[in-house]
């Protein structure tokens, strides 16, 4: 297979990266701990945190971990939003020796107690606001160790003024009632006095266990190795290069971390390549409260911000956006669900600075492709492949499809997960002969190698015979002024097998299904056309924001 990509590559970036940089992710972090040690490393609410404080923690509440004789292995999961815990969580799991099993805090008691015994968890570090779910199911799961956090405990002076407002103010925190589990502090404070033993790791140790979203049924552990982060970390890397070298005067990347750090997209491009280049990343603990997470980020000269479309698009809404520093901008990302036109169009009047889309998976930690970060004009597609990585477009006999024909997007790369954890029927479902990953997403490649996706295979609709294309047509209407968001499913038709209905969430409350029926007979060939809209006040998403189609089309939203 030809990398017909390579030709459109911005100067600068390598067709390649060496992977094998570094044995371990513990390895990366700890040179990054040693070279900005009095740097900033993150700042949540106002209190940063510092590379050598990040250090001095994590090597302590590694060495508790180790003193309740977790193996070399043990899976420890993490359920918290982005507070200052969660770095220094992670890189104690890791330099420990152990597995990362990240958890969305916002899940159920079943879903938790699903995760907790599939990835065979034998610790967990939590927010206490969410203590009561792990009440409800603690019993049935193989947990033995529970470190418990509240808000305030890295804040300083400021903690328990943070914990009063949290607990008592707020009223953020539920009762809870964890028999024998102790306070993060206490263990941070434990582990200084224990003896924190160095481990060796390599790059087929397991680093992450990361669960897909379950919205194709249970969710999977991706077994990540510590060779695939590396990997996509250095790919990042040398992807943002042509924007960051040539800006010598900006002395350190100040990185918005609004999206989920227990997100493969956030952990990787937020998380861990903000650590290895010196940056800072500022935590947005909720990003849905649109108002705070401005308020945060207000004085900060941003120069990087991964978001999915429908953050992009709720910041633009906000009375508050000409409150933020957008003069030193390098790159926004959009990954996690297509980034509309009308999104990206306004988002490059107000920053001129373009949303650079890209696109990646849990399965590839994460990232697959991207749009050059020198491009100034929203292209529609998901960009070029990355360094050292392949993208093959098959049929559904697994055969390669030229360019400018629809398949399935295949992925080979040093970023593609070993498989999924304890599954072997499932991995063997995913993985080709040769060693690509079948995606799922339906794509075209172009002949100077920058791919589309047409969309997901099970979200495609049948009318009459024609594939009609959900992201198409919610294009499209996202582009008609009285439109906030919109959804295209597939419904029952007795004419056509299936029909386009249209789910909106109106900005202009006047707006009429009439208009909208108008506005697209303009714009859409009679078979894409949809034959139905509901008006909703809000979409189902998933926990980065990605609008969850199929619980609509399924009646279960």
């Amino acid at each position: 297979m030809e990398k017909i990509w390579l030709k459109s590559y911005p100067p600068g970036v390598p067709a390649e990266i060496d992977p094998t940089r570094y044995a371990s992710v513990a390895e990366l972090l700890e040179e990054a701990f040693r070279e900005h040690r009095v740097k900033p490393a993150f700042v949540c609410m106002g209190k940063e945190m510092s590379y050598g404080e990040l250090d001095t923690l994590s090597r302590n509440l590694a060495g508790w971990l180790q003193s309740k004789g977790l193996a070399r292995g043990a899976r420890v999961a993490i359920m918290m939003p982005n507070v200052l815990q969660y770095p220094v969580a992670i890189a104690a799991i890791l330099r420990a020796g152990y597995v990362v099993v990240n958890v969305n805090p916002l899940y159920t008691p079943r879903e938790l107690e699903h995760q907790l015994k599939d990835s065979g968890a034998e610790a967990i570090i939590l927010l206490e606001n969410f203590a009561g779910t792990l009440q409800a199911i603690a019993r049935n799961t193989p947990v033995k160790h529970i470190v418990v956090a509240a808000m305030g405990d890295l804040m300083g002076i400021k903690g328990p003024l943070v914990n009063f407002v949290v607990r008592k103010v707020k009223k953020m925190v539920p009762a809870w009632n964890l028999p024998g589990h102790i306070k993060f502090n206490d263990a941070v404070a434990q582990g200084a006095r224990a003896t924190f033993k160095p481990v060796q790791q390599g790059p087929d140790d397991i680093a992450f266990l990361q669960y897909t979203g379950g919205t194709t049924g249970v969710a999977k552990g991706a077994t990540l190795l510590h060779r695939n982060l590396i990997a996509n970390v250095l790919q990042s890397e040398v992807w943002l290069n042509p924007v960051r070298e040539n800006r010598p005067d900006i002395k350190q990347f100040i990185t918005v971390v609004a999206l989920p750090l227990y997100h493969v997209f956030a952990l990787t491009v937020c998380g861990l390549l903000t650590i290895r280049t010196g940056g800072l990343g500022v935590l947005i603990p909720n990003p849905r409260d649109i108002p705070g997470m401005i308020k945060s980020l207000e004085g900060y000269a941003i120069t990087t911000i991964p978001a999915v479309n429908t953050l992009y698009n709720a910041m633009l809404n906000s009375p508050d956006f000409h409150k933020l520093d957008f003069s030193k901008l390098l790159t926004a990302n959009g990954g996690g669900m297509a980034v509309q036109e009308a999104v990206a169009k306004r988002w490059f009047e107000l920053t001129r600075t373009p949303i650079v889309e890209g696109y990646g998976l849990s399965e590839t930690s994460p990232c697959v492709t991207c749009n050059p970060v020198t491009a100034t004009e929203y292209s529609g597609t998901i960009g070029l492949p990355l360094p050292s990585t392949e993208i093959s477009i098959r049929d559904d006999d697994g055969n390669e499809v030229p360019p400018g024909q629809a398949g399935e997007i295949c992925i080979r790369g040093p970023q593609v997960m070993a498989g999924y954890w304890n599954r072997p029927d499932e991995t063997a479902k995913v993985m080709t002969a040769d060693g690509f990953f079948k995606s799922g997403d339906v794509g075209v490649m172009s002949a100077d190698g920058f791919v589309k996706i047409v969309d997901r295979k099970k979200d495609m609709i049948l009318v009459s015979g024609f594939n009609v294309y959900p992201n198409e047509i919610e294009d499209v209407v996202a582009k008609l002024p009285g439109v906030f968001e919109v959804a295209a499913v597939g419904v029952p038709d007795q004419h056509s097998g299936e029909a386009v209905k249209l789910f909106v969430v109106k900005k202009d409350p006047s707006l009429t299904d009439d208009q909208i029926f108008a506005y697209c007979k303009t714009q859409l060939t009679g078979y894409k056309r949809p034959k139905l809209v509901e008006f909703r006040t809000e979409l189902p998403k998933s926990n980065v924001g990605k609008i969850l189609r199929r619980e609509l089309r399924d009646g279960r939203a």
